[in-house]
């Protein structure tokens, strides 16, 4: 019976132990939160006016105030003098020394129009005036206009229509040329023919201007060895002009040259 009492004693003083210890281990552990959360509020501080802060200030715009736009002084169009530059009759009257416009009755006394001025444009009108600064007129004695219509007196006659240049003609094809020149000179036999024994007909191609004067040459058969002097001799060559319908035209032919082995 007493050992029980005893060992139930010694239970509840160890439960008492460890209540203890749990107890001061947590309000240590408390202690040392508050302790790091105060020093923290503390550094913060400190450390807060060495931040730079920006500091934004919302100013209200000023008002502008609007300027009166002054009124515009309308500008008044002055009347321009605008000068006359015809000569205005009631009747078109010629002078004296103009024959192409006569009078309406011959009368001994003077007509009190003016009569219409050589070199000035001339218009009728209900008045008699000449022009402060008269526009030169066509060719001829004067110009007068009348609405709708356009008289011109006196002038030269229109120069006439240019004439049409009559285009160029194809030439035409005068086949073997040998008996229509005025002058055929004879090639000369080169020495290398001569070593080579070259002999036969070479065939030269020319075209002949309007004048008879050979303008291209251009060997088309024959021996190479003596094609060059052919040729040479063909330019050399002089046809007397061709016409046709009264125009003289191009000849396009052939001058052919024997050739005898030497």
């Amino acid at each position: 019976m007493f050992d029980n009492l005893v060992e139930s004693s010694s239970h509840k003083d160890d439960l008492a132990r460890k209540g203890s210890f749990i107890g001061i281990t947590a309000l240590i552990y408390g202690v040392l939160l508050l302790a790091f959360f105060v020093a923290g509020i503390i550094w913060y501080d400190n450390h807060l006016a060495e931040q730079e802060l920006e500091l934004t200030t919302l100013v209200a715009p000023v008002p502008v105030p609007q300027q009166q736009k002054e009124p515009e002084q309308k500008q008044e169009a002055k009347p321009q003098k605008v000068e006359q530059n015809v000569d205005i009759r009631k009747e078109l009257v010629a002078s004296v020394d103009e024959s192409r416009l006569p009078p309406k009755e011959i009368s001994a006394k003077a007509s009190e129009v003016p009569p219409v001025r050589r070199g000035v444009t001339t218009m009728l009108g209900s008045s008699d005036s000449n022009a402060a600064a008269p526009m030169p007129a066509g060719p001829g004695a004067g110009t007068v206009v009348s609405a709708p219509a356009k008289i011109d007196i006196g002038g030269e006659p229109p120069p006439p229509p240019a004439a049409t240049p009559t285009p160029p003609r194809a030439p035409i094809s005068g086949g073997v040329l040998n008996g229509k020149a005025i002058s055929l000179p004879k090639p000369q036999y080169p020495a290398i023919a001569k070593a080579a024994h070259a002999a036969g007909t070479v065939t030269v191609q020319v075209l002949i201007d309007e004048n008879g004067t050979v303008v291209s040459a251009k060997a088309i058969s024959g021996h190479p060895l003596l094609q060059a002097v052919a040729v040479a001799a063909a330019r050399q060559a002089r046809f007397s002009p061709t016409k046709l319908s009264g125009q003289p035209v191009k000849v396009s032919g052939m001058i052919q040259y024997n050739f005898v082995a030497q």
